[in-house]
Formats: structure tokens, sequence, C-alpha cells
């Protein structure tokens, strides 16, 4: 069994001049060795959580606990100088008098010189750097710069490490290859992490799992994989990856469900259990652009109204006869113009349905999670004729 590392309970943290708390009721949990990353749009309350957890917020509600200890509680808070907490920047922060070496050992002056100068040469031979110690910060890439800033992080053994937004301020290119080589090298030094961006393929490459927030609440906390084809609230299916809500009537035909769209009727819906249940079965159906496939013999045809070109492919966004908005990824030797008709149709492998009217009684149903949905709203499944 994986030892459960940071285990956040139902946290809040508010302050008085906010009408709404920051975070407000959040809950998870990092097993040892796993990398989590918070992301959601800005003041969704990401970079909040992540300073609770390092102790440089006090929390309203709720407790945090580091191996299996708490440090943040109502009660209780240990300062963050005492969590053996590892912090990376978005900015960096590197001290631009002092070399990469002295950098990087800066933070082990508790220990002997030559078991300093041991943990420093292991951590940049660790990040890649090993031929750079004597270099200075403005020598370097941005690339580089950010990795001696992991480095300095990682060299006192800390317990969790957490990253702000590390990468932002690196080009999309180096971005990309970057993450990947911090992913690595986690990995290897087999460190606890979390991490908050507002890149989702960021998140997605980095992430063993990934929480996504909205408004101080964690909506969903999963991996990657079920966070785009089985998302838990209607924000989460809007914020993840491209894709429209169209409107759906769920019947039941000989025994099995049937999902009704302008598109065509869907019927695998075994694999991804319907997230929520719907009076008179109607509600709206999640299509992703990777749902909707270019078939110039189908008999659903539909009007290119925007195009994106993306290398390999382009992001077709297109308007159906019946008036709604569907969005394709199509092959990019499909090169089609704005305003031809295509024909399209759908495959879909997970069904994803949430109720088309959010408020019922008062009550939020599009973030509410799918069990409170069954229990408050039984399905009525239509025969059709």
């Amino acid at each position: 069994m994986r030892f459960m590392f940071l285990d956040v309970a139902q946290l809040q943290v508010s302050y008085p001049d906010r009408a709404r708390a920051s975070v407000d009721g959040v809950t998870f949990a990092l097993h040892a060795g796993e990398i989590g990353v918070l992301i959601g749009p800005s003041g969704c309350g990401k970079t909040t959580l992540l300073r609770a957890v390092a102790g440089l917020e006090h929390v309203s509600a709720g407790e945090i606990q580091l191996a299996q200890q708490v440090v943040s509680s109502t009660s209780q808070h240990v300062a963050p100088e005492s969590r053996r907490i590892g912090m990376v920047f978005q900015d960096y922060a590197l001290f631009p008098h002092l070399s990469v070496y002295d950098n990087v050992s800066f933070g082990l002056h508790h220990l002997s010189r030559a078991t300093r100068e041991a943990r420093a040469r292991e951590v940049l031979a660790l990040v890649g750097l090993a031929s750079s110690a004597t270099r200075f910060p403005h020598e370097l890439s941005g690339g580089q710069q950010q990795r001696v800033a992991l480095a300095r992080a990682l060299a006192p053994q800390p317990q969790l490490l957490l990253l702000d937004e590390p990468f932002s301020n690196l080009d999309v290119e180096l971005r990309e290859r970057l993450v990947l080589e911090v992913r690595a090298i986690l990995k290897e030094a087999q460190t606890t992490a979390l991490l908050v961006t507002h890149d989702q393929m960021e998140a997605f490459a980095i992430g063993d799992v990934i929480g996504v927030m909205s408004e101080g609440r964690l909506h969903q906390w999963d991996d990657a994989y079920t966070l785009y084809h089985r998302p838990a609230t209607r924000f989460v299916a809007e914020f993840i990856g491209h894709g429209v809500f169209t409107p759906a009537t769920l019947s039941e035909e000989n025994g099995q469900v049937v999902v009704h769209t302008a598109v065509g009727d869907l019927t695998d819906v075994s694999e991804c259990p319907l997230p929520c249940t719907f009076a008179s079965g109607e509600c709206d159906v999640l299509l992703r652009a990777d749902d909707i496939v270019h078939d110039d013999h189908a008999p659903v045809k539909a009007e290119i109204i925007r195009k994106a070109f993306r290398g390999s492919e382009f992001l077709y966004t297109l308007r159906l006869k019946t008036g709604e908005t569907v969005m394709a990824h199509v092959p990019s030797h499909h090169d089609h113009t704005v305003g031809e008709w295509i024909g399209i149709r759908a495959e879909v492998d997970h069904v994803v349905t949430f109720n088309r009217i959010c408020q019922i009684n008062g009550q939020d149903l599009c973030s509410m999670p799918c069990a409170e949905k069954s229990a408050t709203q039984p399905i009525r499944l239509m025969e059709r004729p």
C-alpha cells in the first residue's frame, strides 16, 4: 500500500475583506512520490491553496497533514520553515551575485563542507548542470535558470516540493520540453510535488493527478484521462479540452439507453455511466472535437464557421442546420473553406451528459457531485414510439 503523504481535508482559507472564501471546502490527497497539479482560471484559489500547504496562509477551517502529522488547522499552525517544504517560484528567485553552485548550496549551511559540496554536486548532476557550477544566473538561459531553481529546492531533500507556475516565463517550445524533463527529475528523486499552472497541456504532461478548481472549490481530483473523458461537473467538462454541449434526449429502447442528438444517436454508454440523471430524459451531452468525424458520405451536414490550423490538423467549428454548434479535429489535408458544408458523424466512446438547467429549487446541479444529483432528481426515461 502506498503511503498517503499530503492530506488536505475540508480546507477553507478566508480573508475578512472578501465575501467569498478563497479556498472553500477543498479535500484531496497525494501519495508519496506522486506529482499533483492544481489548475483553473485566474482567481480560482489554486495559488492560495498552495500557500496554505506551504504554511504561508492560515486556514479558517479544515486541516492539512504532512506525513500523517497535522501542520495546519484552526488550532495548530506549524511554521513554514519547520515543514521541510521546498518551493520553486514563477520568477525562480535566484541570487544574481552567487554562482550556480552557491545558489544550490545556499540552504545547506547546516551540513559539513564535504557533505554540502557532495549534495550540491549531486543535485546539479540530477538537473543536468554539473558543468555549469561556476557560472552565474545571468549567463544562463531561462530553462537553465529554472533547473537551477529546481536543484536549489531539491538540495535540502524536502518532504514536499511546491511549484508555483514554474514554466510560465518560458517560450512554448522550451516549456514543453522542460515540463517533461522536470517530471523525469522529480520521479528520479522520488519527490512528492504539488504544482500550480493555468496550462492544461502542462498539467497533463507532468501530473499523476490533477485538481480542477473554480471559485475556491475543487471540482475534481483525478488523472488526466478521467478528467477528459469522465468530467465530474459541467465546469470541468467545459474547462478541459475542446468541446461543446448540445441538447439531447435519453430514451430506453429494448432495455438499452439511447442518447438522441442532432448529430445522431449515441448507444455505447456502457463504459462510462451517465454522471447524472434527468427529468423527462432531457439533458445536454458533451461533444468533444475528437468525438466528431469528418465523413463526406454522412447524412448529417454542417457548415464550417471557423477554422484554426494546428499543423497536422484543423480545428473546425461547425454549425448544423438545426443551429447547434460542434467542433471537430480534421486532418489538415482536408482543407475546406469557411462557409463550406461537410458531412460529419459522431463517434463517442464516452457519453457524458449533464442537466440542461443548472438550477432546480435553488440547487446548483451542474457542479453538484453525481451521487447527490442522483438522489435529488430520479431519472425518468422516455419511451420513444
